[in-house]
């Protein structure tokens, strides 16, 4: 059992189909571990030893592909008998009586779930912080943030409270948590993964921007959880019959890749131009054509981001807080000034808006027909202190959101993107990178990764390093 918290996915599987391990054993020295270290994380929200414990027993008979793996979920993705409150008062003592459909096909698999984890409020924040719980921190450094929105998962997976679980994404929300804690994730195409059960639901332009992802400790756990949740679902709307496939290494080599290490626009720092620069040379060693490559869609994307998340999103939020301002967060009134800083959409913009996004979406799978993949940065800085909101970044203050930038592009496009953990900072912090790849190519932008992957890799995080001697 030593160190088995913090092993890979697929080598828990291993141990406890050779039943060299027991699900109880493994989901008690999870409960272990979390006890211990969650007061200090804050990741987990709604967790009870014994219902860990009694889905373990259960899982002893299963033979799913799961069966036995402790799972976290985020609070936002609707988990029957669990919190699901999204870190705001507005959904306090939410309890949902039906799982999301990702969720039941983890239990269908034979996973325990361990409890929902932590999330800024209503999930519009990069640190996660609320006023139901407080805020999450970083198992690399207490005094940094997890990132968010989904900070929890991450700071959960990383320190190994939990093997693996699910996060949501609409602006880089799986992905960017997992370049700050020292993980992986995958923003999936929207309809790889069914969104059904997520709250809010993933409606209006949130169906391009939106979708639930995977995030582990390893591309291959990532792999194996996609693999589990993918699938159509009749009921979504975005569904698609798209089954999962398993792509030739071969194949892959003959595409060609796209890297760079800064958009042109917000610069990067030091340490994020040398994990792209490592990982483009782990990829050539291993035989892939990799070329320097500047998309010109990129600010037009983001510029269709922040109308559909910041300004729309704004606009359906409305309809939630309306009317009691008095219970926000600072984290949410924080989103509300930057989205209310700007005026109020009209019909007519949103309308050109919607159109638009078709016209630069198309304009971008132009450009990945010549480059298939892009490797890039995940953001313009590592993980950042609690509060942080602005840094110098060659000689340049780089804000708040225009630091997260490198991840929404793909959230407009709808297209899948892969983080992997490479660098660190001069602080210690993690860095990842990024590959994406067109829509529906889920698994391209996976296998890529994996080679990234099993070249650099999970770290296990300081907090552990210090945990007492055990007696």
């Amino acid at each position: 059992m030593k160190d088995i918290t913090t092993r890979p996915a697929v080598e828990i599987l291993k141990l406890l189909r050779e039943k060299k391990v027991s699900a109880v054993e493994v989901a008690d020295e999870h409960i272990r571990v979390i006890e211990e270290f969650n007061p200090k994380l804050n990741a987990i929200v709604d967790f009870d030893p014994e219902r860990v414990r009694a889905q373990a027993r259960r899982a002893m008979q299963h033979q799913g592909a799961l069966a036995g793996l402790p799972i976290t979920v985020k609070s936002s993705i609707s988990t029957a008998g669990y919190k699901c409150e999204l870190g705001s008062d507005f959904y306090r003592g939410n309890v949902p009586k039906e799982d999301a459909t990702v969720v039941a096909r983890l239990r269908e698999a034979g996973a325990v779930i361990l409890g929902t984890t932590n999330a800024p409020e209503l999930l519009m924040a990069y640190e996660t912080d609320n006023l139901l719980y407080g805020r999450t921190s970083n198992p690399w450094n207490l005094e940094y943030s997890a990132g968010g929105s989904s900070g929890g998962e991450a700071a959960a997976i990383s320190a190994g409270l939990s093997a693996g679980g699910l996060g949501s994404d609409s602006g880089g929300s799986v992905r960017q948590p997992a370049h700050a804690t020292g993980i992986c994730s995958l923003k999936s195409t929207p309809g790889r993964i069914p969104a059904a059960g997520h709250i809010p639901p993933c409606i209006g332009p949130f169906t391009t921007l939106g979708a639930i992802g995977p995030m582990a400790r390893t591309i291959e756990d990532v792999t194996l959880l996609f693999r589990v949740l993918s699938g159509q679902d009749p009921t979504d709307p975005a569904g698609v019959p798209v089954s999962f496939r398993t792509p030739s290494i071969d194949d892959l080599k003959r595409l060609p890749i796209g890297y760079f290490e800064d958009d042109g626009i917000v610069p990067v720092t030091p340490e994020t131009r040398t994990a792209v620069r490592d990982a483009v040379a782990v990829l050539r060693r291993a035989g892939f054509n990799l070329q320097p490559f500047r998309p010109a869609t990129l600010e037009a994307a983001h510029k269709l981001w922040w109308t559909f998340f910041v300004q729309c999103g704004a606009m359906f939020d409305e309809a939630i807080i309306k009317g009691r301002y008095e219970s926000l967060s600072p984290v949410f009134r924080e989103f509300l000034g930057i989205a209310n800083a700007e005026p109020p959409l009209s019909a007519e913009q949103l309308l050109f808006a919607w159109a638009e996004s078709d016209l630069i979406r198309s304009k971008m799978l132009a450009e990945m027909e010549r480059f298939p993949l892009w490797l890039c940065p995940v953001c313009s800085i590592p993980a950042f202190k609690h509060g942080e909101r602005s840094w110098m970044v060659e000689g340049r203050e780089v804000k708040y959101l225009d630091a997260m930038r490198y991840t929404q592009w793909f959230n407009t496009l709808g297209a899948p993107a892969a983080v992997v953990p490479v660098g660190s900072s001069p602080e210690g912090m993690p860095i990842g990178v990024q590959i994406a790849a067109r829509p529906f190519e889920d698994e391209i932008a996976l296998a890529v990764a994996g080679v990234i992957d099993r070249e650099f890799g999970y770290r296990v995080p300081p907090i552990l390093k210090r945990q007492p001697a055990r007696r």
